[in-house]
């Protein structure tokens, strides 16, 4: 699947994940082997948000499976371990940083980025932020999403500027969608509006990210990644498909 292109800028436009049960039948057809899931998933989007990483460990050998079965021009994010966000807080965790990377870096160019979010409770600490992220052998590999308020801050985009990091704009029902852009890359994670996880994003909706990530690509974005992460009822896939339409792909 071709990624969308306008505006000079790449759209990577998927989902939060592909190996979800009740897409069987809404987006997965009935008679689809589980095997085949992801060649169907490749076959309909440019990239995936692998939230499976957060979780767990991965052997090398997964890491090039997904290498093996991807499209030359598909794109993984990977989401960081909990390890490194949600238990240690970002404290010594350079090693669990370089373990990751070597790990993500068997994907070669299929590896778009790295998703770094930051736990609610991960205290205010730009040294410490800016020390994790110097772990990362380049930085500007990495996007992050903060769920804390005070972490959003002209420090913050300051930092994540010099650095060349992207900053994660997430839109929930604890957070309205923003438009920062601290990086050649912009990214939009979309939880759902009203519910995590579960909301569709309506036509009106939809316009305003097409409308938010085409402003991004003008403001020199040459990358632009949309992920929905509404992932129940396949709700993410239908509103990724439509928002692939809207720009053009």
């Amino acid at each position: 699947m071709a990624q969308t292109r306008q505006n000079q800028a790449i759209y990577h436009i998927g989902t939060s994940g592909w190996t979800y049960d009740d897409w069987k039948g809404r987006f997965y057809p009935e008679g689809l082997a589980r095997s085949r899931w992801f060649e169907y998933y490749a076959s309909q989007f440019s990239t995936v948000e692998v939230n499976a990483t957060f979780y767990r460990a991965f052997k090398d050998d997964t890491y090039l499976g997904w290498k093996n079965k991807a499209p030359k021009d598909f794109r993984y994010v990977l989401k960081a371990p909990r390890t490194i966000t949600h238990q240690k807080l970002l404290v010594d965790v350079e090693e669990d940083i370089q373990n990751f990377i070597r790990s993500g870096r068997l994907l070669n160019d299929l590896l778009g980025l790295i998703l770094l979010q930051l736990a609610p409770d991960t205290p205010y600490d730009l040294n410490l932020f800016k020390k994790a992220l110097l772990a990362f052998p380049d930085p500007s590999i990495v996007a992050v999403e903060f769920r804390d308020p005070e972490w959003i801050s002209t420090e913050t985009e300051t930092l994540l500027r010099d650095l060349g990091v992207t900053f994660c704009n997430a839109d929930s029902p604890a957070q309205k969608l923003t438009q920062v852009l601290t990086s050649k890359r912009a990214y939009l994670r979309m939880h759902g509006r009203r519910k995590w996880y579960s909301d569709f994003y309506n036509d009106d909706e939809l316009a305003e990210i097409a409308d938010i990530a085409r402003d991004l690509a003008r403001r020199g974005a040459s990358e632009v990644y949309v992920f929905f992460n509404n992932d129940y009822f396949a709700n993410a896939c239908a509103n990724a498909k439509s928002l692939m339409k809207i720009l053009g792909g």
